[in-house]
């Protein structure tokens, strides 16, 4: 099956709002084993929405919509999908009641052209809102399927895991199953090179390398009759995919660096306390995204002048007179002071110059020292990323986490 994904909305059009649907249903229907070939943006304009529906189904059997079910005159994807399988708009008494019980429930004013929301194609199939109040519907017709949803992902993403996903399935004679390995401190180029015979000799499964943020990522995916049995085929291509990279591959699936820092750190009962001059609190913050870090994240602070380096941090003067801010031995200090005043196992301490001012020949922006003190044991780390400012931070953050996580795997 090929399918075409539209989000229908001038706000999308005019970059107001960022188009999250289209990202998420695409990775949805990937696993379903469904080709997405082409994703269009229209705006709310009724000859232009027309053409995009009727120009879509030239080239896809599956058209997944999402926006445009409103209650607003210019809402009107249902219209347009009614208009191209020639279906009467009907009343939905029960997508109506569960509107009214929806506003009744919020405190909010029903007013009368939210009724337009509970209109249907006649042979439709009603995909009700459990998160809002307009309905989604799926037209099948003519070896043609419309699916509309509605355009805020608080909506759309539960109405397609749990009406949409479970129907189009039913129609794949094959299960698709992917297995996503994330892998740290290897670019992408590097990374490939390194699975080249595997991609090369590859049938089924196939794997997929590509490139996200600050690190690298393999998908594995395999196509069979039953979920175990793709599984299975797809154990010992990870398998050898660990093999070769070990401990790069930092993690699978939805998970990110620092939730597997978290993890590990309370796995380990180790305490940690941050302290940021570059990163800004940028690790602190990563951190404390995971819930239960409480129990080992005990103090995180911004040391960004060399007075509160001194103070907090008992960074010593001589240090940064002789060497600097931006230096190894202060990116020690800075780890070791951390542990110290919180009492921690370990201490991890950034110290650099994001940019874009501030740079010299010796220290150029980009430059960034990381210092990390695990019980007592001090060491320190140099690098150097290119990139914006906010580029710099992230990438240093990362960098920071990982290397604390190879640490507590030793």
């Amino acid at each position: 099956m090929k399918a075409e994904i539209i989000a229908v909305g001038t706000e999308i059009l005019l970059g107001d709002i960022l188009n999250t649907n289209a990202q998420y249903l695409a990775l949805q229907l990937a696993e379903l084993g469904i080709d997405v070939h082409y994703q269009t943006v229209v705006g709310d304009n009724p000859q232009r929405l027309e053409n995009t529906i009727f120009h879509a189904f030239s080239r896809a059997n599956i058209i997944i919509t999402t926006g445009g079910l409103g209650p607003t005159e210019d809402d009107l994807t249902k219209e347009t999908g009614a208009k191209y399988f020639e279906e009467e708009l009907v009343l939905d008494e029960r997508a109506l009641k569960r509107m009214e019980s929806y506003f009744y429930k919020t405190g909010r004013t029903m007013t009368e052209n939210n009724r337009k929301q509970a209109f249907v194609p006649k042979n439709g199939k009603v995909l009700y809102n459990d998160n809002g109040t307009a309905p989604g519907i799926i037209i099948e017709k003519n070896n043609k399927i419309l699916i509309m949803l509605p355009g805020p992902p608080k909506e759309t993403v539960p109405m397609f895991e749990q009406q949409v996903k479970p129907y189009l399935a039913q129609k794949q004679e094959y299960t698709f199953i992917s297995r996503v390995l994330r892998i740290a401190g290897v670019g992408e180029s590097i990374m490939e090179t390194m699975v080249k015979d595997l991609i090369d000799s590859q049938t089924n499964p196939t794997i997929a390398p590509y490139a996200k943020d600050s690190e690298s990522i393999l998908r594995i995916t395999a196509k069979a009759k039953s979920e175990q049995e793709a599984e299975k085929m797809i154990a010992p291509v990870a398998e050898e995919i660990y093999r070769r990279f070990g401990h790069d591959v930092y993690g699978e699936g939805e998970t990110n660096m620092q939730t597997v820092v978290a993890e590990l750190l309370i796995q380990k009962q180790k305490t940690i306390a941050t302290a940021e001059s570059c990163t800004g609190g940028a690790i602190a913050s990563a951190l404390v995204e995971y819930p239960g870090i409480s129990s080992v994240f005990l103090d995180g602070c911004v040391t960004y002048s060399n007075a509160s380096k001194q103070k907090r941090l008992d960074v010593k003067a001589e240090t940064l007179q002789k060497y600097g801010a931006v230096s190894p031995e202060t990116a020690k200090e800075m780890a070791e002071g951390a542990a110290k005043t919180a009492g921690t196992h370990i201490g991890l301490a950034t110290t650099g110059i994001a940019g874009p001012d501030g740079g010299t020949e010796q220290k150029p922006v980009g430059l960034v020292y990381i210092g990390l003190t695990i019980d007592g044991v001090t060491q320190t780390k140099e690098c150097h990323f290119v990139g914006n400012r906010e580029k710099i931070r992230t990438r240093a953050v990362y960098t920071a986490l990982d290397w604390l996580r190879r640490e507590l795997l030793k």
